[in-house]
């Protein structure tokens, strides 16, 4: 049997809108919601890794699980890293990266992307969406995903690049990128022992860290684009979406 255990990073000084993580929808907090999608996934045990007692507090409050860590994480993908070297729990092979600023991602997703990985013996796997809308292509705040050829439900393809820069729609297979990773416990070992590179710090993006290092990374298409709350704006509306979805 393959184990996997759901870490997801939070924490309250994020650059946009700090405090995002206790903000609430529907009388809960963003954070609580992910964590109740990624339990209805039922893959694994579900943990929050925080620098924050309000936020690791929160999380208890709801009946969640958490655990607290160090404050000075240069990124999410360090911080699950320490929280699973603290949790201490044996036979685990996948370790689920799931972003705690977006509440509605699809538990089907989820689920997905670690059949995905359990099937094809990946190493390194994500999640991307179909752009609807051409707006996205040219918003530096979409992380868009480039893959070797078309996505679909069938298969899990390699990504030949991510960006937040401006892209036509005349490139080909250029997807959303859902900010969700699935790791082999020794490829994530791997991973944060590596360096920071230029490509990572100059676009903010941790994944090209690993294509930088050759580290293979397949991309599964997803159900639904899941909104990241980064601004108040996007706050505003997941809100007004999950509210009146209840």
């Amino acid at each position: 049997m393959t184990n996997t255990l759901i870490l997801i990073p939070s924490r309250m000084a994020a650059t946009r809108l700090p405090g995002k993580p206790l903000l609430k929808i529907n009388n809960l907090s963003i954070i609580c919601h992910v964590f109740k999608r990624a339990e209805e996934a039922n893959i694994g045990e579900v943990v929050v890794a925080t620098e924050d007692k309000e936020i690791l507090e929160d999380v208890l409050k709801n009946g969640g699980k958490g655990i607290l860590t160090n404050n000075n994480h240069k990124t999410g993908t360090d911080r699950i890293f320490e929280a699973y070297k603290k949790l201490n729990i044996k036979n685990i092979d996948y370790i689920l990266n799931l972003q705690g600023d977006e509440p509605n991602i699809n538990k089907d997703d989820i689920i997905n992307l670690n059949n995905f990985m359990i099937n094809g013996n990946s190493e390194i796997g994500t999640l991307a969406a179909t752009i609807t809308d051409n707006k996205m292509l040219n918003d530096k705040n979409v992380v868009k995903v480039v893959t070797e050829s078309k996505l679909d439900k069938n298969n899990f393809l390699t990504a030949t690049n991510f960006t937040r820069e401006n892209l036509s729609k005349i490139d080909q297979n250029i997807y959303h990128h859902i900010g969700i990773y699935s790791y082999m416990v020794s490829a994530l070992k791997k991973f944060v022992n590596l360096k920071q590179t230029k490509n990572e710090i100059d676009n903010k993006l941790e994944q090209l860290r690993a294509l930088d290092n050759k580290l293979k990374i397949n991309v599964a298409l997803a159900k639904s684009s899941s909104i990241g709350v980064d601004t108040k704006e996007d706050y505003l509306a997941i809100k007004k979406i999950m509210e009146y979805k209840s």
